[in-house]
């Protein structure tokens, strides 16, 4: 049975204090910074130009779920927490000092041939894009023909767009996904369209199904 197409609107998290310095990943405790924070604001804003929404989906952690907080009050609909949105477990690398993580020389298969890697004691890059292209089939097939957005991690929304592209994970860190950005995916039965990467700025009312 055919599925009606469902627009995803991809949203990474809004700036923390340590962003672009430590390698986050799981740990609690970090919040959004007070330019993440009107970041959060923007994008609620050109979110909600574009009308209804049929949810919302947020990653567990705090920077993530502070974030969906002016989405979800634009929209007046609450945020549903979805853990396969999570972003990537670094294991023993959580957080360290990117300068610090730039001199390993593991660092190069990070960039260069990440489908081999998993960091030490954690996730490998297979694994998560494996479990956020799942979530993504999941919620789009829940809200089939409808409009959702799901508020997510750099590295998960970068593996859901090589994903849809069809492009390989080796070559995913190509993919630029800037603090509250918008990557916008029509998933449809036949293959995913990817509408816009990495959007900051503008309207995204051309964006809604016709």
């Amino acid at each position: 049975m055919s599925v009606k197409p469902t627009l995803v609107l991809l949203v990474r998290h809004g700036t923390t204090p340590t962003t672009g310095k430590i390698l986050p990943g799981r740990a609690r405790g970090l919040h959004l910074a007070e330019s993440g924070k009107a970041q959060a604001v923007r994008v609620a804003e050109r979110i909600a130009e574009m009308g209804k929404v049929a949810a919302i989906y947020a990653s567990p952690l705090e920077r993530a779920r502070e974030t969906a907080a002016p989405i979800s009050r634009a929209m007046k609909m609450p945020v549903h927490i979805e853990r396969g949105l999570l972003e990537c477990d670094f294991g023993t690398w959580t957080g360290q000092a990117l300068q610090r993580l730039y001199k390993k020389p593991e660092w190069t298969t990070v960039q260069r041939a990440p489908s081999s890697f998993r960091f030490p004691q954690g996730e490998s890059f297979v694994e998560m894009q494996s479990r956020m292209v799942g979530a993504l089939d999941v919620i789009r097939r829940r809200h089939a023909g409808k409009t959702v957005v799901c508020v997510s991690h750099a590295d998960p929304i970068k593996a859901a767009v090589a994903h849809a592209m069809g492009t390989p994970l080796d070559l995913f860190q190509r993919i630029v996904i800037s603090t509250c950005s918008v990557t916008a995916i029509l998933y449809t039965d036949l293959a995913p369209i990817v509408l816009t990467v990495n959007s900051t700025g503008g309207s995204l009312r051309d964006l809604k199904p016709s």
